[in-house]
């Protein structure tokens, strides 16, 4: 697991990239905090694009950041899930704090 970390004013984008478990979520956590408090952004994109697979350590993940985020009077967005991954994180309660965008260019089974 690995997180790639842009910042573009006050916006930063979080890259995850592999698998978010609870093995891995403490150095992402560390890496991504550590940044939100060198560039202060307002606003934090968390882009799961390149997620392979997520344990319940990414709303986790989510929430914590979502109260850090609101430390420096900011928001949160979750980018580029899959339709079932934005169904638990909604079921989570993560869409009342954080817009939650599915990835553009999802295919399903079908290839539809």
């Amino acid at each position: 697991m690995s997180v790639t970390i842009e910042s573009s004013g006050n916006l930063m984008i979080a890259y995850l990239i592999g698998e978010l478990d609870h093995h891995t979520a403490v150095q992402v956590r560390t890496k991504i905090d550590n940044a939100i408090s060198y560039i202060k952004p307002n606003h934090l994109i968390l882009d799961f694009k390149n997620i392979t697979f997520m344990d319940s350590s990414g709303i986790g993940l989510v929430m914590g950041r979502f109260r850090l985020m609101q430390n420096h009077k900011g928001s949160v967005e979750i980018r580029n899930v899959t339709p079932q991954t934005k169904k638990i994180m909604e079921l989570a309660g993560l869409g009342r704090i954080a817009v939650i965008n599915e990835i553009k260019e999802y295919k399903n089974e079908n290839g539809k």
